[in-house]
């Protein structure tokens, strides 16, 4: 599934080439994706200027004067922007149409993505609950530690957590955990407040350097102009179980936690 940086990395392919365009249409070639498509989408986008296009944890909001279309990639989704002539593939489920004659395309194989809206000056119900932004400067080692108190589930699930951090799905939570030397079976309320403000520095750092390479390609997730994401070159940990640890030569070990796998080294992370 698409985590925070690839879909950061969509949003800043995108960006540049919609806002100031005008939206003049929406072909819709099914009803719904994982929930139904609402009627909104086709009657408040066309004519439209796009003021902007945001991310808020995994989700893309597509904004314009009457609210903002509320778009997630789901495991197989994927926008690019292409010809208006170019023939529709099977999977192709949504045209939102350009005034530069080139349509935004959504792409979603398994339709677990979506298409919402959410009306200007609303927050959609599925962004109400939602915890703060890795890079904001609400998220501090501190923030981490007063969230953690008295947990008993495993860091790494406490991580997962959309209600405490936003965009730490399960490859960056490994690759953040063994970057801070933390065992990620370790009970999220047994974490000192320093190894927290350490936690908080690396998850910063490796959605960074994830973005800065266009994130990371697993199975289906592509840019918007069709290139593979290049970070899982630099993947410490995750999808390594068996093979040395880069840090000590320690056969990394290999587990699930929260029915997600979960590679770490038991020397570098305690």
């Amino acid at each position: 599934m698409p985590e925070l940086p690839e879909v950061e990395t969509t949003r800043l392919g995108l960006a540049s080439q919609l806002v100031g365009r005008y939206l003049t249409s929406v072909t819709l070639r099914r009803p719904d994706l994982r929930w139904p498509i609402p009627q909104e989408v086709r009657t408040l986008l066309p004519g439209q200027p796009v003021l902007g296009l945001r991310r808020r944890a995994k989700y893309l909001l597509l904004d314009v004067a009457p609210g903002s279309a509320v778009l997630h990639l789901g495991m197989s989704g994927c926008l690019r922007i292409v010809s208006e002539d170019l023939p529709a593939g099977r999977h192709d489920h949504v045209d939102i149409g350009l005034d530069s004659g080139q349509v935004i395309r959504f792409t979603d194989p398994r339709r677990f993505g979506c298409l919402l809206w959410q009306p200007e000056g609303e927050t959609h119900e599925l962004l109400r609950d939602l915890g703060p932004e890795p890079f904001s400067q609400e998220f501090t080692g501190d923030y981490l530690y007063d969230r953690s108190r008295n947990r008993t589930a495993s860091l790494k699930t406490f991580l997962m957590d959309q209600s405490v951090v936003v965009g730490v799905g399960n490859i960056y939570a490994v690759e953040t955990l063994y970057c801070a030397g933390i065992a990620p079976n370790r009970a999220a309320g047994r974490v000192s407040r320093e190894r927290y403000s350490r936690l908080a520095q690396a998850i910063k750092d490796i959605l960074t350097l994830a973005i800065n390479s266009g994130g990371t390609t697993l199975r289906d997730f592509q840019h918007p102009d069709g290139m593979p994401g290049y970070f899982k070159q630099k993947l410490y940990v995750y999808g390594r179980e068996g093979e040395p640890c880069h840090g000590c030569g320690h056969l990394l070990n290999g587990s699930r936690l929260g029915n997600r796998a979960t590679v770490w080294c038991a020397r570098c992370q305690r």
